[in-house]
């Protein structure tokens, strides 16, 4: 058992070695990182994560340290195998024999043909927790198929239902299939090391992670027989529910309840929409958005978006401006909670970076890693020394490629 983080980290003691590559595996593995847990990221020789090769500086990319890479593996240690070799394999199975959780993200079977898949494994470590992340799952007619996140996206129905009628369909603006899938396959590694007694496979499908998500527009098509469309910034189940235009950009108000309509037009001096009758009711207001958020921006472009935000916050109708991330970033709602960690020293990078920790605060406090994102290999000897193997049979094992 590892002793890596704080004893007050929920996962202090818990080792896991994650076999993952570039973004839903690794993401998931970052998580349990920050709330405590040793892992050992096991990469291959001379490569590494494919996501050290990616993200926006050329430069970081060129040295092993790509940006998609540093975004979600602070904290972590990492060893180099070459799995081919029985060497490689041995020093894996040493590990899983002192490891808690597994994590891999190849296609189903692939571990299977390289002679570590679970049932090895867990003849290692009966009480290991062994969890797959694919696409699409372990079964299935499309098991075998790769899959990124903008497939998953496409085949899910995301896509259709982004944008609106005359962009959709659209992919979401960021890697929302690898995203959800990592924390699905936190969560369900959580819950699988609180079992008594251990040793549970974990079947993860970024498909079906991102379907479980999908709760309102899927039941509203397997209960209330909906087609899901898209429907650009407006929300479908309320109005005035969704983007308006302002005086300098535009703000999302979301006036969902009765009271909030009421406040909403008395607030902008608009009290005469309270009596029409298009307007009257919810449905009504729905039936007629458009005609709707055509009457409230004649008074919402007169001023500024973020003092429309603050006045409506302060009478209890929910809304917000529509910034970039930068801007959301600089704010001291996020710049204020800890919610980055900078690091002076990250290795290979030659300036300090600054990452985002887990969206999760316990008892007041940011679960965080102490350590910057690891250059490929650099804790080798280390780990292959606390398994046994003497320098001559590492140095030998360095020479002929197996780390």
């Amino acid at each position: 058992m590892a002793t890596e983080g704080p004893p007050s980290a929920p996962l202090a003691g818990v080792r896991v070695l994650d076999l993952t590559n570039v973004l839903a595996g690794p993401f998931a593995c970052h998580q349990l990182a920050h709330l405590g847990a040793e892992v050992i990221k096991v990469e291959a020789v001379g490569r590494g994560d494919l996501a050290r090769n990616l993200g926006a500086d050329p430069d970081l990319s060129a040295r092993g340290m790509g940006i998609s890479f540093l975004a979600q593996n602070a904290g972590k240690k990492s060893l180099t195998l070459n799995l081919k070799d029985p060497r490689g394999k041995d020093a894996l199975k040493r590990l899983a024999g002192r490891a808690d959780v597994v994590v891999e993200n190849f296609r189903p079977g692939v571990m299977d043909r390289l002679g570590l898949g679970h049932a090895t494994l867990r003849a290692e470590n009966p009480r290991l927790v062994y969890c797959a992340i694919s696409g699409f799952g372990q079964s299935g007619p499309w098991a075998d198929r790769p899959a990124y996140d903008q497939i998953v996206q496409g085949v899910s129905g995301v896509m259709s239902i982004t944008g609106d009628a005359d962009s959709s369909p659209l992919r979401v603006g960021y890697p929302l299939a690898d995203t959800v899938g990592g924390l699905t396959a936190a969560m369900a590694i959580c819950a699988a090391l609180n079992a008594d007694p251990r040793g549970t496979f974990i079947d993860i499908s970024m498909l079906e992670s991102v379907l479980a998500t999908m709760g309102w527009v899927v039941s509203n098509h397997l209960i209330g027989g909906v087609d899901p469309q898209p429907q650009g910034n407006e929300n479908p189940t309320s109005a005035p529910s969704g983007t308006f235009q302002c005086a300098d950009g535009l703000i999302n108000i979301a006036a969902n309840k009765d009271e909030q309509w009421v406040a909403l037009t008395r607030h902008l001096g608009r009290e005469d929409l309270l009596d029409v009758r298009d307007f009257a009711t919810r449905e009504n207001r729905k039936t007629n958005r458009l005609r709707l958020r055509a009457e409230l921006e004649t008074v919402l472009t007169t001023r500024a978006a973020r003092d429309w935000a603050c006045e409506l916050n302060g009478i209890g109708v929910p809304a917000g401006a529509v910034m970039s991330v930068p801007e959301i970033l600089a704010h001291p709602q996020v710049a204020d909670r800890d919610f980055l960690a900078r690091f002076d020293d990250a290795p290979g990078v030659g300036r300090p970076i600054d990452l985002v920790r887990i969206g999760a605060m316990l008892d007041g406090v940011r679960p965080a890693v102490a350590a910057p994102p690891p250059a490929l290999g650099q804790d080798t000897g280390a780990i292959l020394a606390d398994l046994g193997y003497s320098d001559a049979e590492i140095a030998e094992m360095r020479k002929e490629g197996v780390t």
